[in-house]
């Protein structure tokens, strides 16, 4: 019987402390409030709670590199990188990786694809030394559209064919896999081509790169064929067929919606233009679309 009453008492015990509300001046709570306030663009108040998070515990990782990532989007990128240094510094291996794109990603914001390098070529390094081809292959081709929105087209190439040639070094990548990788390397020479002006070029490139589409077999890689025509149409100075194309993307992420918006300028329509660059705020994506995007919406916005 006292057996019985012991385990119902460490029952109801265990069950009350279960129920118990978070401590809310817990720094990793306040670090998760921070993250909700800045994914609904409450930049001020996201930063104040990650401030008082740093200032219980100065050693905390994501407190600081949330801070970053929330000044970024703020377009505070002197104020932002201190953060994110301090975050790479106090990181665990496993998170390292994390903060060190986090970086290169706040330079992108900046169009700096080559301070960017410094921080994503380790991490590919990192990669190849531990034989993961596919996560280097990523990164790779991460850093190459960096370098190609930076408008460095060279490196853009050289890091894209980094990305394909390190992506076919797994030893059991299979049929679709290596068709994915055709169809990723075929897309971006068809960007490059369109870029420099090369639209033939580019639409060969278009072409094989449907056709390697059709061999992967994966419909969550559709949305990026329509990327791939409204980009090019864009770059050839076809307005109307970019914005018809870019209109398939679903979902549009920031970096479509600020094509849509420079395609409507293009064709005088300043209407559409600003309702697109204001779909490009409404996102507070950290990551290469957002980069591209963002500081042109809000210096576009800001001369409406």
């Amino acid at each position: 019987m006292k057996n019985l009453l012991l385990a119902a008492l460490l029952l109801s015990c265990c069950g009350f402390a279960q129920t118990q509300p978070a401590n809310p001046n817990d720094p990793m709570e306040l670090v998760k409030q921070a993250r909700q306030l800045m994914r609904e663009g409450k930049h001020d108040e996201a930063l104040a709670l990650d401030r008082r998070a740093i200032a219980a515990s100065p050693n905390l990782f994501e407190a600081h590199l949330d801070a970053g990532i929330t000044l970024d989007l703020e377009g505070k990128y002197g104020e932002a990188r201190p953060e994110l240094q301090k975050a790479i510094d106090l990181a665990t291996p496993k998170q390292k990786e994390q903060a060190q794109r986090s970086m290169a990603i706040s330079y992108a914001f900046e169009g700096k694809a080559g301070d960017a390098a410094r921080y994503e070529e380790p991490v590919i390094d990192a990669a190849l030394a531990r034989q993961d081809y596919i996560a280097a292959a990523e990164v790779a081709n991460e850093l190459a559209r960096l370098y190609i929105e930076s408008g460095d087209l060279d490196n853009a190439y050289k890091w894209y064919q980094t990305g394909y040639q390190t992506a076919l070094k797994k030893s059991d990548l299979k049929d679709t896999d290596r068709a994915l990788w055709d169809f990723r390397w075929e897309h971006a020479q068809a960007r490059i081509a369109a870029r420099r002006g090369k639209h033939d070029e580019a639409m060969q490139h278009v072409a094989a790169a449907k056709a390697a589409l059709d061999k992967t077999n994966n419909p969550d890689q559709q949305r990026f064929f329509p990327y791939l025509t409204g980009y090019v149409a864009f770059y050839n100075g076809d307005y109307k067929t970019a914005i018809a194309d870019l209109q398939k993307v679903n979902p549009p992420d920031p970096f479509i919606n600020v094509l849509i918006a420079q395609a409507y300028e293009k064709t005088g329509d300043k209407t559409q233009a600003t309702e697109y660059y204001r779909k490009v705020l409404a996102s507070n994506a950290h990551n290469p679309t957002g980069a591209f995007s963002r500081p042109l919406a809000k210096k576009k916005l800001a001369e409406s």
